[in-house]
Order: structure tokens, then C-alpha cells, then sequence
């Protein structure tokens, strides 16, 4: 019978802080309390008022709760809350990336046989999108930031004569790669033996 109308307006106010939200609380306050007043026998002036704040409490505050609605509840940016999923997913895979060097620096022999670093391989380790430049095939090696086919034949060259790398700095001073790849390869890459 809208008893409890005040309720939601006093979640509203609290949370919206304006002088219209106080005004409509104190509002279905008294229509609460009107229609606790004349619920008992108080003749047709009484229940006149007693239809009229119950009228007012659930009917009006009804339509009034909907109008609202969006700014007590307002809705998340779509487009932001996308982004905000994409930074977590890519912070998520930079851990795992992380994880799996930590793992690879520890016990390669785990490493070499989870494949990290071979996404050509089937695995069931997710190691963030990791790719070892030492064992990896051109084609996985082509899929790394900033690559070209050139390059990719520079690193395949230079692991010929070097036969494994143990750094991104190593892989860009022997393969004569591009100073601003160190910091891609750095993310993206790991050196098993």
C-alpha cells in the first residue's frame, strides 16, 4: 500500500544529495504517515486523505521511482566498461607472460615440455602469448610486434650463427634489428636453451 515508499527515497536522497530528492522523501514521509493516521475509523474526511497518501505513495511514487531510476542507478558507459575489460584481459595476459618466464627461469626442463613459447605446438599451458625465439618456426616469429619478414629472416640468420639467444637486447644487436623493437621483444619473447 505504499507503507515503505519512504524506503526507496531515502536510498535516493542519500545517494543523489539534492534538495528535490530531500523533498520528495519528506514527501512520501508524510503520505506514510497520513495514511497511518486515518487507517482507522475516521470518517469520510479521513478516509479521503487515507485513498489520497495511499494514492499518492503508490501510485506516485511508483512513476516517480521510474523517472528516477537511471540516476540513482545510472547504467556503466558501454564503451568504457569494453575498455575496461580489454585493459584486465591484457593485464591478465602480461601476468601469465610473467608467470611463465618466472617458470621457465626455475625449471626449463617444465618449460620446454609444457611448449611455452610455441604456440604452434598443441599445449594446454597458456603462457600469455610468449614466443621463443629460440626454437619458434618464422611463421610464429612473424606474429610479433613490429616484425617483417626481413626482420624475421635477420633473427632466423642470426640464430643460425649464434645458435640460441639468452635477451631481446641480444636478438636486436646480432640480428642488426631496429633499437625499437628491444622493448616488444622484451614483452613478447623468451629464450629457452
Amino acid at each position: 500500500m505504499g507503507t515503505l515508499t519512504p524506503v526507496s527515497f531515502l536510498y535516493a536522497a542519500l545517494k543523489l544529495r539534492t534538495q528535490m530528492a530531500w523533498a520528495a522523501l519528506t514527501l512520501y514521509l508524510v503520505g506514510t504517515v497520513t495514511m497511518i493516521a486515518t487507517s482507522g475509523p475516521t470518517g469520510p474526511a479521513g478516509d479521503a486523505l487515507f485513498v489520497a497518501s495511499m494514492l499518492l505513495n503508490t501510485l506516485g511514487g511508483t512513476v516517480h521511482a521510474f523517472t528516477i531510476r537511471r540516476r540513482v542507478f545510472p547504467r556503466p558507459d558501454p564503451v568504457a566498461y569494453g575498455n575496461d575489460q580489454a585493459i584486465q584481459f591484457a593485464q591478465h595476459r602480461r601476468e601469465l607472460r610473467q608467470e611463465a618466464r618466472e617458470l621457465a627461469e626455475q625449471d626449463p626442463g617444465l618449460a620446454m615440455e609444457l611448449r611455452i613459447g610455441r604456440p604452434d605446438l598443441p599445449r594446454r599451458y597458456d603462457d600469455g602469448g610468449l614466443v621463443d625465439l629460440n626454437h619458434a618456426p618464422a611463421a610464429v616469429i612473424a606474429t610479433l610486434p613490429g616484425m617483417t619478414p626481413e626482420l624475421v629472416e635477420q633473427i632466423l640468420e642470426a640464430r643460425q650463427v649464434v645458435g640460441t639467444f639468452s635477451s631481446a637486447v641480444e636478438v636486436c644487436v646480432t640480428a642488426n634489428l631496429p633499437a625499437d623493437l628491444t622493448s616488444p621483444l622484451t614483452e613478447y619473447t623468451i629464450y629457452l636453451p
